[in-house]
């Protein structure tokens, strides 16, 4: 069984994960996807590495917390630079 910490651990590594990538050379673009992989990864491997259900559940939930993060800490930053 997860529990919610666990969801909100491996969304802070997604996040940081994709800014290492991003900073590699990764194009902007292409981070959503990667968020949604890596988060895949981590729910099936870290969160629920018994239970495929829970894990592509909990992945999801990673992957896409971490992207809605991205955006909008990058649209929180660009209302403030105008």
């Amino acid at each position: 069984m997860f529990n919610f910490q666990d969801i909100g651990l491996m969304t802070a590594v997604v996040m940081g994960l994709s800014q290492v990538a991003k900073e590699l050379g990764i194009k902007v673009k292409l981070i959503p996807i990667l968020n949604l992989i890596l988060g895949l990864i981590a729910g099936i491997v870290y969160v629920a590495p018994g239970d495929l259900k829970t894990g592509i559940f909990s992945g999801l939930t990673i992957g896409l917390t971490a992207s809605g993060f991205y955006s909008g800490v990058k649209n929180v930053r660009q209302e403030f630079r105008r």
